[in-house]
């Protein structure tokens, strides 16, 4: 998914000392655009917190009724220094990319797309969907990674299950599933569902932060309540969270992995090092959509293109008048 603010602001993420301890992120809503566009409630980045292990943005949306939202339509856009990571709670969105891949996203089924050196990509609910329900997230590359030529994984995960809860785990490790699905750097990412009134003790690996973002539920995260559509930050250094349920069921989605150790600089679709990197990536991509005669074409270069998909490209947005900053 493009990120759909008219002015996106310039996201800095440096690493730095955290106390071991639990913060509770609340969600802005950032609307895709137009008078009746779905909107996303989005947890990271925050001003206070760019990053949680190697996972960079996190949209959490639905459930809308696409009568009312009218659905999502997502147009050709770039993305540079990343993978996107689509999972579904309910709904069905057709993937289109210029590395050749065509697939749908579905509930309980992943798919993975890495930016590596620069992609572009499209996402457009199906015409049988009634209503979306799911998360968009990003990772980002480390440096000796980033340059990597695009690609794409699917995998659905097997269910998981014990006494009052089950999930499905679609990175990484977790309650004794692993997922096939190689990263970069490790990963956690996996969907919790919890009856009302569970309790699990989670086995986690105490180098990774971890996030707990609730869709549905109010759950407690060891001593802290975090209620329906926040977002909690678990700091390195527990080997065990544990999560009770509140009086409602609980679904979760559990987002980890080792503190990033690098800086980046991300602006609208890209993730960079510097100032001179983004806006090179910008007029790259501006030089393959900006001019061209019917406005439905893209030239070729290094995000390629989209092919049999008739949306025309998202153009990029200006650029801020200030400088892209990096800090230490």
């Amino acid at each position: 998914m493009t990120n759909p603010e008219r002015d996106p602001q310039e996201t800095v993420a440096s690493t730095g000392d955290v106390t071991c301890g639990i913060e509770v992120l609340t969600p802005r809503d950032v609307p895709l655009g137009g008078p009746r566009a779905m909107s996303v409630r989005r947890t990271l980045p925050q001003r206070g917190r760019s990053l949680i292990g190697a996972w960079c943005f996190v949209d959490h949306y639905g459930p809308d009724e696409v009568a009312d939202s009218g659905g999502m339509s997502v147009a050709p856009h770039p993305h540079t220094g990343l993978q996107t990571v689509s999972w579904l709670f309910e709904g069905e969105i057709e993937h289109r990319d210029s590395a050749g891949n065509h697939a749908m996203v579905r509930p309980g089924e992943v798919n993975l797309m890495t930016a590596g050196q620069g992609i572009s990509h499209s996402e457009v609910s199906t015409a049988d969907t009634t209503a979306l329900h799911g998360v968009q997230l990003w990772v980002a590359l480390p440096d000796a990674s980033r340059h990597v030529a695009p690609g794409f994984a699917h995998h659905a995960p097997d269910l998981v299950s014990g006494d009052g809860w089950t999930g499905r785990v679609f990175l990484g490790s977790l309650l004794g599933a692993t997922s096939p699905v190689s990263t970069y750097t490790p990963l956690l990412g996996a969907e919790l569902h919890l009856d009302a009134g569970a309790r699990l003790d989670l086995e986690v690996d105490d180098s990774f932060e971890l996030g707990f973002l609730i869709d549905r539920g109010v759950l407690q995260v060891d001593e802290c309540e975090v209620k329906q559509d926040e977002l909690a930050y678990v700091a390195p250094g527990r080997s065990t969270v544990t999560v009770t349920a509140g009086d409602q069921p609980v679904r979760v989605v559990v987002l980890g992995g080792p503190p990033f150790g690098e800086q980046i600089v991300m602006w609208w679709n890209f993730v960079g090092r510097t100032h001179e990197e983004v806006v090179a990536f910008r007029e790259e991509w501006q030089d393959q959509v900006v001019g061209i005669s019917d406005g439905r074409q893209v030239r070729a270069g290094r995000f390629g293109i989209v092919v049999d998909e008739p949306l025309p490209p998202i153009p990029a947005p200006a650029l801020p008048n200030a400088r892209l900053r990096s800090r230490g």
